[in-house]
């Protein structure tokens, strides 16, 4: 029995009360509204009903104090006339003769009818894709594109998308409080899980969410952390992979309840020791600075090994573009390789060198690296240091276009704009445009009018000849350059020498 005042009711957090399946909660709610009328089940009931999961909402309406009518609601399984809920004739108490009992069992079974339980529960994520933006819609919509490629990435099953436009964004909910029921009623009629959110959330707003929705809530930058995890096959990776992962968590680490407010006072100390949360915080950190000396341990290693091919002056050509543009299928075809490639995002993390000689007897290593992404983590950017190092010694930068994708132009701007925050700008840069055979061949001649890099078919080697030539060329180039530089800077050597003996 809940006592509230005049203007409404709180019902408590049901943390202790499960959902069975995701369905309906076996709870229900009867509360008192003074003035009786028409409309006895408001809004607030509706989302109390929704989020909640109750088996029945019933509003019983007083009059001269005295009851009035019992107006009751309860979820269904499919919508009606658009609304995922249905309301019952309002009744005097007296006259009720419908059994609670048989009602809410009759409820479950059509629940269990359309969405078994045991598909929902079996174990594969089924997810709700959310994106709210202040922006244009078209952008949304792409970004959109991408949250369900990588969520496909992840093994996660998209049942729907949902996207709002608004002014500002909600700074509890992110969305507004009416679209927050909408997905909730949609979870339980399409029996999800799990909420992805496209945007990164504040560690509030994922507890306001999940408090109110009952379902598991992540953001953009978990799901890609949560793939990289699953990806990473080297020591170094998975250690990279631990550290952005340790970093995301920080911050997020929040009192959950009451067990994580136990008090550890050592012997002697005086007044309370360490908070449960405080010694997940320092052994967090604690760990944290342990990756981060293995990582600079492993580092001084791959150091070491470029420090050997620099003094075997072998060009390094690397590989780099947007993820699931087509590199590791290039490696592949150019030296006879198995690395992993998939039709997925970040199907290829670990960094791979391969050698490869060029049609006239020109030996040079070609290295994959990891792809990139729009709004790619900073923690995962800067985790990923040691790895992206090996693209400071490229002495040739491939860029790995997939023409194929309605938006390789906003991906093209997106890894030169990374390049140029990692400061890699200044290497010499060929554009590969990737899948051209998917091309009309109107499209194919409008690219190669424009003669900004090469188009090949990363599966076909027959289309490769162009793209060896060109590099090669482009190596010897820059090899001539290099070579004259280092002339010029031994006579200014030589002359200032002389002048020095003169005086």
């Amino acid at each position: 029995m809940i006592v509230g005042d005049y203007d409404r009711i709180t019902i408590p957090a049901l943390a202790n009360v499960g959902a069975s399946g995701g369905r309906l909660r076996g709870l229900r709610c009867v509360h008192t509204l003074l003035g009786g009328g028409t409309t006895a089940i408001s809004e607030e009931d509706v989302m109390d009903l929704a989020c909640l999961r109750l088996d029945l909402m019933a509003v019983l309406t007083i009059r001269d104090g005295l009851p009035d009518l019992l107006h009751a609601a309860h979820l269904i399984p499919l919508q009606v006339d658009g609304r995922d809920w249905a309301a019952l004739a309002p009744v005097h108490p007296a006259n009720q003769s419908q059994s609670c009992i048989e009602l809410i069992e009759a409820l479950e079974e059509e629940f269990v009818r359309e969405r078994p339980v045991r598909e929902v529960d079996k174990g594969k994520d089924r997810a709700i894709l959310v994106s709210v933006t202040t922006g244009g819609r078209g952008e949304a919509e792409d970004s959109m594109a991408e949250l369900v490629e990588l969520a496909r990435s992840a093994g996660v099953e998209v049942l729907a998308q949902v996207i709002q436009r608004r002014k500002h964004i909600h700074p509890r909910f992110i969305l507004g409080r009416g679209k927050l029921v909408e997905i909730v009623l949609m979870s339980l009629r399409l029996g999800a899980n799990l909420l992805l959110f496209d945007q990164e959330l504040s560690p509030s707003q994922i507890r306001s969410v999940t408090d109110h929705t009952d379902l598991r809530v992540i953001d953009r930058t978990q799901l890609i952390l949560d793939i990289f995890a699953s990806r990473a096959r080297s020591r170094e990776g998975k250690l990279q992979i631990e550290m952005a992962q340790l970093k995301y968590l920080l911050p997020k680490l929040t009192t959950r309840d009451d067990a994580l407010s136990r008090l550890t006072g050592g012997i002697g100390a005086r007044g309370p020791g360490e908070t449960r949360l405080e010694i997940d915080k320092r052994r967090i950190n604690d760990r944290i600075t342990r990756l981060g000396k293995e990582l600079k341990a492993v580092g001084a290693q791959r150091y070491h090994r470029r420090s050997r091919r620099r003094k075997r002056d072998v060009p390094v050509i690397s590989l780099v573009g947007y993820t699931n543009a087509g590199k590791s299928t290039l490696l592949n075809t150019l030296t006879k390789s198995e690395i992993q490639a998939e039709d997925l995002l970040f199907a290829t993390l670990d960094p791979t060198s391969r050698r490869l000689r060029f049609p006239e007897d020109m030996e040079v290593i070609i290295t994959d690296t990891v792809g990139f992404i729009r709004n790619l983590p900073a923690e995962l950017l800067k985790a990923f240091e040691s790895t992206l190092e090996e693209l400071f010694e490229a002495d040739l930068l491939l860029h790995v276009i997939d023409v194929a994708n309605p938006a390789w132009r906003q991906q093209v701007e997106v890894v030169e704009g990374l390049l140029a925050e990692l400061e890699l700008d200044a290497i010499p840069c060929l554009k590969v445009f990737n899948k051209m055979d998917r091309l009309p061949p109107e499209e194919q001649l409008q690219l190669a009018l424009t003669g900004e890099g090469v188009g090949i078919s990363a599966l076909d080697a027959g289309t490769l000849e162009p793209l060896l030539a060109r590099a090669q060329d482009m190596l010897r180039r820059d090899a001539l350059a290099g070579d004259a530089w280092s002339d010029q800077e031994q006579d200014g050597d030589s002359e200032g020498e002389g002048e020095e003996e003169t005086d």
